[in-house]
């Protein structure tokens, strides 16, 4: 999501155009899945990746011909032999990708279209058609009535691109700059709210989409998490983490994490219990607490690591076990 909402943004303001790598088909393994882009700007630099570097320096290359000929390319990598051998370099991942590159104009209707739902929170259905005997291929919108259907005996990648990861981070204290950093490493939209108004800011929290500060009573309700997105509460302060819990335990949230030992956060939601919230078996294994897996952090950034690494498992369906215990593929 990162690097689309990059190439996406470069589109739609630099003014500028380029050549577009997406990765529309993989047989076997591969390091990136379908739907992964690369950019090729008209400067020669590139944004996103295909692959974990070892095919972006060939389609770079590939790129500047594409250009040069405003035509379409379909790139076939096949690195299904164990011996395969490509610039001389043994990559060993046993699959094949076909990447399509396509001359890209600044402001292209799908980018324009994507940038505005990325803004508002809507899903996206892009079509790449990447095979198409005697008609065009290239990005569209799915439903694009502008655009011309794909062929009977066409190969069209079909991508529904959601909005980007919500996480709200109720508590603005120092070990919060860490994880809403490494959120925003991820393309997540961070919210950082708290009671006291000096430190939910954007110089404490750059990159940060919305900023909250009030009565812990108050921020929930403001924030407005949406069903499926994320929430942690890290205030450190007792009073405010049970107004904040008694308003995000009902809420439809995809992860819940609170921040603290175990009989802590069985005292706040004892307190809630005792306060008329009725709180349910779901509800409770909801509830992250204490948050984030057990890797022996200590340092808030080896904390933030640990809580989004949890989040980023919730979110997969995995169990977070190590990669070497798991039989079924890497990716599902």
């Amino acid at each position: 999501m990162k690097e689309l909402e990059a190439i996406v943004a470069h589109l739609c303001r630099a003014g500028a155009g380029g050549v577009m790598a997406t990765l529309t088909k993989v047989e076997g393994s591969s390091y990136r899945r379908p739907g992964a882009r690369m950019l090729v700007t008209d400067g020669a630099g590139r944004i996103g990746s295909i692959s974990g570097g070892c095919l972006e320096e060939d389609l770079v290359e590939r790129a500047g011909r594409v250009a040069a000929s405003g035509r379409p390319e379909l790139v076939v990598y096949d690195t299904s032999a164990e011996n395969d051998l490509v610039w001389g370099v043994g990559l060993g991942c046993n699959g094949v990708v076909r990447v399509l590159l396509e001359p890209v104009e600044p402001r292209p209707r799908w980018a324009a279209a994507l940038e505005e739902n990325l803004r508002a929170g809507r899903p996206t259905e892009l079509a790449v058609v990447w095979e198409n005997p005697g008609g065009p291929v290239g990005t569209r919108l799915r439903d694009d009535p502008a655009e011309a259907s794909p062929g009977p005996r066409a190969s069209v990648f079909i991508d529904r691109i959601g909005p980007p990861v919500s996480l709200a981070i109720f508590g603005a204290g120092d070990d919060a700059q860490p994880l809403a950093r490494l959120a925003r490493e991820l393309g997540w939209r961070v919210t950082v709210a708290d009671p006291r108004p000096a430190m939910p800011t954007p110089e404490r929290f750059p990159g940060a989409a919305v900023f909250l500060s009030g009565p812990a009573e108050t921020l929930v309700g403001r924030a407005a998490p949406a069903p499926g997105s994320l929430a942690v509460v890290m205030t450190h302060h007792y009073l405010h983490d049970v107004p904040l819990l008694q308003d995000l335990l009902p809420l439809p949230l995809a992860y819940l994490g609170l921040l603290g030992p175990r009989r802590r956060a069985e005292k706040i939601v004892a307190d809630l219990v005792g306060n008329g919230l009725a709180v349910t078996s779901e509800m409770r294994a909801r509830l992250r607490a204490p948050v984030g897996l057990d890797l022996g952090a200590d340092l808030p950034e080896e904390v933030a690591l640990c809580i989004v690494a949890e989040m980023r498992a919730v979110l997969s369906g995995r169990d977070a076990r190590p990669l070497r215990e798991r039989e079924l593929p890497i990716h599902a």
